[in-house]
């Protein structure tokens, strides 16, 4: 039975079976759940579970994409609840009253990893789902509108579940797709891009007494750090999402400190805004280079771009946009419109297909996430309930 504490109940239920990617992975919460909604379409009409499609999708091996749709009797853009079933590594840090698996309920907050990035937030939208069927079952009739629950692996990692349902044709350009990620009462409608490199140095060794007879690899990469940071402190802001920003997440090179370091390697992440984009940020890299080969002699440089996702902007037109803010007004929890600091599997749809109706909206904050003691506060889990119940009820029936 789907009752108001449905989805608080089952966060605890999820937080306590792992999936850590990288580690165990998702295979077994997504067995877990694919039981749980098959115990619960066995309990409906057999004109109703006839009409819901069951489909999973190898994204890697192993880890399996899985959507579970319900037919509608119109053409409407079907709605779908977007969550990813994995989570970051458990890590250290964590009280001996909430352990990382403990699924422990303590002062009205669920502690545990993904406890808010997303195990809730999945939670939530299963109950929403069942709700719709139950409500359709109870009507005697085929929700107007399609709806569905998409849930995804490597979320965490380079988002390749998501790839992969929309290569397999699971969600696309017409869709109104809502993930539940951690909004802190926020619909947040645009992202940032992301734009990796990974930049390598290469100069020659020599003693360190005599360091004119090698190229310094390290000096020369130093020459790149400062010239792009240089680069991305000069970019305008946003009206919306801000400023872009730079991080220089992991460097290597050198052998010893008595050696010249004959090669140097860099990799940077970029959170850039309109009118960056990877495009301009390319070329900021290859002017950085070619400075730092003319300021250390003997070095030459090459990068490769890792990761390349697009800038999200608010679309002020967006039905679904209308449709949620108008359901949490309705289960009295009006919210404001915000944008995400990070990179969703709904701004991959996004940004892949052209798609304007992708949102995110879930219980938490993404403050709390990837540490020590993460957790969600009772109340923001059952609001999210009621929210994502009432869009379903609302723009589906």
């Amino acid at each position: 039975m789907v009752d108001d504490q449905f989805a608080w109940r089952l966060a605890a239920e999820l937080v306590r079976i792992e999936s850590t990617d990288p580690g165990t992975y998702e295979d077994a919460i997504e067995k877990h759940i694919k039981q749980l909604v098959e115990r619960h379409v066995a309990t409906l009409p057999g004109w109703l579970s006839e009409a819901i499609r069951t489909t999973e999708v190898e994204a890697l091996p192993g880890r399996r994409d899985l959507m579970v749709r319900v037919a509608g009797t119109s053409d409407e853009p079907a709605l779908v609840y977007s969550c990813h079933m994995d989570t970051v590594t458990l890590g250290d840090g964590w009280d001996v009253a909430t352990p990382a698996l403990g699924g422990v309920v303590a002062g009205e907050r669920l502690y545990g990893r993904g406890a808010c990035d997303m195990k809730s937030g999945l939670a939530c939208a299963i109950a929403a789902f069942f709700s719709l069927l139950d409500e359709a079952a109870a009507k005697g009739s085929l929700p107007r509108r399609a709806f569905a629950l998409l849930l995804s692996v490597d979320e965490e990692d380079f988002m390749r579940g998501i790839e992969a349902a929309i290569a397999a044709g699971l969600v696309g350009a017409d869709e109104w797709v809502v993930d539940t990620e951690p909004t802190d009462g926020q619909v947040q409608v645009a992202h940032k891009g992301r734009t990796w490199f990974e930049v390598t140095m290469t100069g020659q060794t020599a003693h360190a007494s005599q360091p004119w007879k090698g190229a310094d690899a390290v000096a020369a990469m130093a020459e790149v750090v400062c010239e792009l940071r240089r680069w991305c402190a000069a970019l305008p802001e946003h009206h919306e999402l801000g400023r872009s920003t730079i991080t220089f997440g992991q460097i290597e090179g050198g052998y010893r400190p008595y050696v010249v370091p004959d090669s140097c390697k860099l990799w940077i992440d970029m959170r850039l805004v309109p009118p960056a984009s990877t495009t301009s940020a390319r070329t900021a890299v290859e002017t950085a280079i070619a400075r730092a080969e003319e300021r250390v002699p003997g070095n030459r440089g090459s990068y490769e771009i890792t990761g390349d996702r697009p800038p999200i902007e608010r679309d002020p037109g967006s039905p679904l946009l209308a449709a949620l803010l108008s359901a949490a007004e309705e289960e009295g929890a009006p919210a404001e419109v915000g944008f995400f600091t990070g990179y969703t599997d709904t701004a991959v749809v996004a940004g892949t297909c052209g798609n304007k109706n992708c949102m995110s909206y879930g219980p938490g904050s993404l403050a709390l996430a990837h540490k020590p003691n993460e957790y969600v506060p009772r109340a923001d889990v059952l609001r999210v309930q009621r929210v994502l119940t009432r869009l379903a009820l609302d723009t589906c029936l």
